[in-house]
């Protein structure tokens, strides 16, 4: 099978034919943006100094260095995911503000993202959690910084990105959500077990 990659800026139409659990890789801009980034954007209302429409946001906090000579040129030591569910409460309204087509992170989102994505036309994918070093290799360059007075981990670095990936689609424009799928195979099959087990076992009250 192919590799499927997409480059920046995503169109509707790249991201219509995916569905959940399929492997994409990214080429173009990843800007990073996590919790302080939502914030003043949903709830200070402040404008992003980056145009994220079309792009990809990655939910990290990354390691940078600053390369020898320079006065603002970086280079990625690390950069791993962070738990995108924290950003759950602002990224409905995050995705119609920005424009963002692709959300990269750990882990699932819920309900109000799967609307967005549904409505707007974008996707949450899953980057592997203990590959951050794996990332930082697929980063051509770091173009610069934005909103360093956050800190390192929480500033906007915007990069350019060679196929970085997998990438695991986990809530494709149909709003389907594989983490809350398999919720609900995992407990059905868990209380089929349970109701089993408690044919033979018994307990003192």
């Amino acid at each position: 099978m192919s590799k499927r990659i997409l480059t920046t800026p995503i169109k509707d139409a790249d991201l219509e034919s995916l569905h959940i659990g399929d492997i994409i890789y990214l080429n173009g801009y990843l800007i990073t943006g996590r919790d302080d980034v939502h914030q003043r954007l949903i709830k200070q209302n402040k404008e992003l100094p980056v145009d994220l429409a079309g792009l990809a946001v990655f939910h990290a906090g990354p390691i940078m260095q600053k390369i020898e000579g320079t006065e603002d040129k970086y280079r990625v030591i690390s950069i791993g995911p962070t738990t995108s569910m924290r950003m759950e409460k602002y990224e409905k309204d995050f995705i119609p503000r920005t424009g963002v087509k692709i959300i990269v992170g750990k882990g699932g989102m819920g309900a109000d993202t799967a609307q967005a994505c549904k409505e707007h036309k974008a996707i949450h994918t899953v980057f592997p959690g203990g590959c951050a070093v794996l990332a930082a290799k697929c980063v051509e360059e770091v173009e610069r910084v934005e909103w360093l007075d956050l800190g390192m981990p929480e500033a906007m670095w915007v990069m350019r990105v060679k196929e970085f990936g997998p990438l695991i689609v986990s809530i494709d424009t149909l709003g389907n959500n594989l983490f809350e799928n398999n919720k609900k195979q995992f407990n059905l099959r868990k209380d089929l077990m349970v109701e089993d087990i408690c044919q033979y076992v018994d307990y003192l009250g």
